[in-house]
Formats: structure tokens, C-alpha cells, sequence
């Protein structure tokens, strides 16, 4: 079971390396649909990710469909996005059977719409105001979700508690 955090089209290179940080903080992989609105050199995408960008495993794709066809039988996609009415915590992420995929939209415009109306029931949401804000920071958004879905897995495989002596650091 791995659980992956997948952009689409995103355009900001600051989130991307924010989102590539949290990958490698939590054992997540990260999948990039084509086209990016920067390039994966990007200084600023480098500093955001700091010196964690070569230990997330990254997936790019040529597009949308061809994402989708790399997906299996068994592998669980969730679309994250503000028009859905199904809130992210009351999914379901336990089955350590499955990979759990979770798509995000780009930053300006979200996922298609079409891509969207066709898969409805795969939508959840993060609640939030939308009468102050359009929208969440992307990648506030995929850490808020991707804790959900590793608190309901226990955490598996990451350190959740340092040992102390002293009041410092062991």
C-alpha cells in the first residue's frame, strides 16, 4: 500500500516543492500531470523542496488520461476539490490493500469540469469559508489531507515520537 499525492497541471513551483517536502516527510509519492507551468530546475521549486526533492519518488505523465490509464484495478483515486460535498475525514483510507491516489487541481482553475461531473462520487472535499477566501493554498491542502489519510493508517512507517533526556534530544 502507498498513497500518492498527484497534480494536476500545477503551476507554482513554491507548491509543488512544499508538496514534494511533505512527500518525503511522509513516505508519500508524488505524480506530476504535464503540462507544468515551470520547470522541475526551477530554483524556487529546489528552495522550496530544499534538499528533499531527490528523495521523493516522482511520476510524471504526459496528461490526464494517460494518469488515469497507469492506474490499477485496485488502486483507489480521490479528487480533491472544493465543489465536492463529501468532506475528506469522512472517507475511508484504513484499507492497507489498496494504493489511495489523491488528485489535486491547478492552482487557477481546478480539475476539468467534465473530468469532475464524470466521477462525482470519487470527490471530497476540505471544509472551509467560501465566502473570505476562493480557496485554499495547494499545498496547505494536500498536507491537510494526506494526515487525515496517514492518522487513519496509524502512521505507518514514520517516527512519531523522539526520546528525550533532559528536556534535550536524544
Amino acid at each position: 500500500m502507498t498513497n500518492h499525492i498527484v497534480l494536476f497541471e500545477p503551476l507554482m513551483p513554491a507548491n509543488t516543492g512544499n508538496i514534494a517536502r511533505t512527500c518525503a516527510g511522509t513516505n508519500t509519492e508524488l505524480h506530476l500531470i504535464e503540462p507544468l507551468g515551470f520547470s522541475t530546475d526551477d530554483k524556487y521549486l529546489k528552495r522550496a523542496g530544499l534538499d528533499y526533492w531527490d528523495k521523493v519518488k516522482i511520476t510524471y505523465h504526459k496528461n490526464l488520461p494517460v494518469f488515469m490509464d497507469s492506474l490499477g484495478e485496485n488502486d483507489e483515486l480521490y479528487l480533491v476539490s472544493k465543489f465536492a460535498t463529501r468532506s475528506y475525514a469522512q472517507a475511508d483510507y484504513s484499507d492497507t490493500n489498496k494504493d489511495h491516489y489523491f488528485l489535486f487541481g491547478k492552482e487557477t482553475t481546478g480539475l476539468p469540469e467534465p473530468f469532475m461531473r464524470a466521477n462525482m462520487e470519487k470527490c471530497i472535499r476540505i471544509p472551509q469559508n467560501d465566502k473570505n477566501i476562493r480557496a485554499l493554498n495547494l499545498s496547505n491542502s494536500a498536507a491537510i489531507v494526506i494526515f487525515e489519510v496517514l492518522r487513519q493508517q496509524n502512521f505507518p512507517d514514520l517516527e512519531q515520537t523522539h526520546l528525550y533526556e533532559n528536556d534535550k534530544l536524544k
